[in-house]
């Protein structure tokens, strides 16, 4: 399947992409204390049915024989990165951090973003990484040029994170987006020798979406659910991601974010 994509594809993941935007404002808008993870779920799922549009996490399977994802965000607290169940009835409570990732299928392609907000008051340190997270997902967004490389993305969010001293998690990378879910290529944000060298091509379609662990360390596990993904060093976790489209007139991201 090719990784770019034409200019009537591009138009269509822009709608989508507005919509989906739209839902995750919804969502974030729903943000508070004692609000059930599973409310922010509906809220989200709500929005995309009445643009037109279909959860591409709902029953999203890696392979055939998996378990399908059962809700239409991904709503991860604290110490969980990605991954976290949106049905749960789990309460937020203030000083969390809640990351909430959400995609959709609209006229045939699909788009992906991602957010990291505060529940009510957090503290300074929980600020500061939600922050820095988002800034680095902008720092790979500008490096994001036809004629450069994939790497060079990487490099751009790896260089922006170092100096804070966040782990940046290395089990996850973006990716390719557009005719399926997860296409390629990776998109890592840090530059490693194992990933092949992928040059920016006009039309290519990117998912972005930096993951930052506050205690330096960037190795994660699973949660006994057996889908959230969680910090190991127990410290607290941000994400954020957009999707963009680069093409030789510049690059442009389809997902704006609600915060």
């Amino acid at each position: 399947m090719s990784l770019t994509k034409s200019q009537d594809e591009i138009e269509k993941m822009r709608r989508g992409g507005h919509l989906l935007s739209r839902a995750l404002k919804a969502a974030v808008d729903a943000v508070a204390p004692g609000v059930m993870l599973k409310e922010l779920d509906a809220v989200a799922e709500r929005v995309i049915a009445e643009g037109g549009g279909t959860p591409s996490f709902k029953g999203y399977r890696s392979k055939p024989s998996d378990t399908p994802f059962p809700t239409t965000l991904c709503v991860s607290v604290n110490e969980e990165i990605v991954h976290g169940l949106g049905n749960r009835e789990r309460k937020l409570k203030e000083g969390d951090i809640v990351g909430l990732d959400i995609g959709c299928w609209f006229e045939g392609l699909c788009t992906d973003m991602a957010v990291t907000v505060p529940v009510g008051v957090v503290s300074e340190k929980a600020m500061k990484l939600i922050q820095v997270t988002r800034d680095s997902l902008m720092a790979g967004v500008s490096a994001a040029q036809v004629g450069r490389e994939v790497k060079d993305i990487s490099a751009a969010i790896e260089n922006y994170v170092k100096p804070h001293g966040y782990g940046i998690v290395r089990a996850l990378v973006g990716h390719g987006v557009g005719h399926k879910v997860h296409e390629d290529p990776h998109v890592p944000n840090f530059v490693s020798d194992r990933y092949p060298k992928v040059p920016i091509e006009d039309g290519m379609c990117l998912a972005l979406e930096p993951m930052l662990g506050m205690g330096g360390d960037y190795h994660v596990e699973t949660a006994p659910d057996g889908w959230s993904i969680v910090m190991a060093d127990g410290s607290l976790g941000a994400h954020f991601e957009v999707t963009i489209a680069v093409t030789k007139n510049g690059t442009e991201i389809l997902t704006p974010l609600p915060v």
